[in-house]
C-alpha cells in the first residue's frame, strides 16, 4: 500500500471531522470504508494514528503525519490540475464575503493563479446577501456564499454545514441585561441568526459594534465590547467559545458554491479548486 491521494484524503477527513462517519460523507465513502483505510495506513506507517473511544482524536503522532498529508494532498492536486488544465485562459469573475476570503482563501486564489497564469481573476468581497443579489444579475460567474437554507439552491455544490456559536467574553453577558452584540450590518446571514435566535427565546439585545470587516469584528471581541456569532471553524485563537449558560442555540450554517455556467471551462476549474482546497 502507498500513500495515495484517496488514503490522504481519507485521513485528512478523519482528522477534521473527528468521526469515521462524516469522514465518509465528505470524502463520498462508507464509514466502514474509510475505517479501513485508516487502519491500513497505521499499518503501513507503524503508528498508531488515532485515539479510538466515545470520540476520535489524534495521536501524537497523527498530528506530525496530518501536516505531512495535507502537503503532499496539496502538491498531488496542484500537478494534476497544473497538467491537466495547462494552457486554460479566460476571466472569471468570483465573489466571496470578506470573512472567508480573510480566513481561508488567500492561499487558495494564489495557488490558483501559479497554476493557471492565463486566467484572469477578478475577485470582489462583499456581505452574502449582496452577493446573492448580485449573482442573480450575472455580476459574477462563481460566488462563495452562505447560507440558511442550502435546499433554496439545489443548483449549488454544497462545501459544508456547521453550527454557529456564540464567541467572546461570558462576562458581557449579563442575566437580565440585553446582550451587547457584535455584528455586521444588514443583510448578513450570522446577524439574521443572532437576532432571530435572542429573540425567539425572549432575550433582549442591544448592537454594541459593527462592522462588515472580519477583523474589526474580532477586535471589537477581543476588546470586550461584546459577543458575535461565528461557525467553530473561523474562530482564531484569541478569542473564546461560550457554551450554554445565558445563550440560546443558534441554528447551522451552509456554505455552498453557486454557479451559472457548466460549459466554462476556466470557471469549472476554480470551482473544483476551491472545493478541493476548503474540504
Amino acid at each position: 500500500m502507498s500513500l495515495d491521494s484517496i488514503t490522504l484524503q481519507c485521513f485528512i477527513a478523519v482528522a477534521e471531522t473527528g468521526s469515521f462517519t462524516q469522514a465518509g460523507e465528505r470524502v463520498a465513502r462508507t464509514q466502514s470504508a474509510v475505517s479501513q483505510q485508516i487502519a491500513r495506513l497505521e499499518r503501513l506507517l507503524d503508528a498508531p494514528l488515532l485515539k479510538r473511544g466515545r470520540s476520535l482524536a489524534l495521536t501524537a503522532e497523527g498530528e506530525v503525519f496530518l501536516g505531512y498529508a495535507r502537503r503532499i494532498f496539496a502538491l498531488q492536486r496542484e500537478a494534476m490540475d497544473r497538467f491537466k488544465e495547462p494552457e486554460l485562459e479566460g476571466e472569471v469573475r468570483f465573489g466571496l464575503p470578506e470573512d472567508f476570503a480573510s480566513v481561508f482563501l488567500s492561499d487558495v486564489l494564489a495557488d490558483f493563479a501559479r497554476i493557471h497564469p492565463r486566467i484572469l481573476l477578478n475577485v470582489e468581497c462583499d456581505l452574502t446577501l449582496n452577493l446573492l443579489e448580485r449573482f442573480k444579475r450575472q455580476a459574477f460567474d462563481l460566488v462563495l456564499v452562505k447560507v440558511s437554507r442550502p435546499e433554496d439552491f439545489p443548483n449549488g455544490l454544497d462545501v459544508w454545514s456547521e453550527p454557529l456559536v456564540w464567541v467572546g467574553d461570558a462576562g458581557v453577558v449579563e442575566s437580565g441585561k440585553p446582550v451587547p452584540l457584535v455584528l455586521s450590518p444588514q443583510p448578513c446571514v450570522y446577524r439574521a441568526g443572532a437576532i432571530d435566535a435572542l429573540e425567539a427565546s425572549g432575550r433582549r439585545w442591544r448592537l454594541s459594534f459593527s462592522s462588515p470587516s472580519y477583523a474589526g469584528t474580532i477586535a471589537a471581541v477581543s476588546a470586550g465590547l461584546g459577543v458575535t456569532v461565528l461557525p467553530r471553524n473561523m474562530i482564531p485563537a484569541e478569542c473564546t467559545i461560550i457554551d450554554g449558560g445565558e445563550l440560546p442555540a443558534l441554528s447551522a450554517t451552509h456554505v455552498s458554491l453557486l454557479k451559472h455556467d457548466d460549459r466554462n471551462p476556466a470557471v469549472l476549474s476554480l470551482e473544483r479548486f476551491v472545493m478541493q482546497k476548503l474540504r
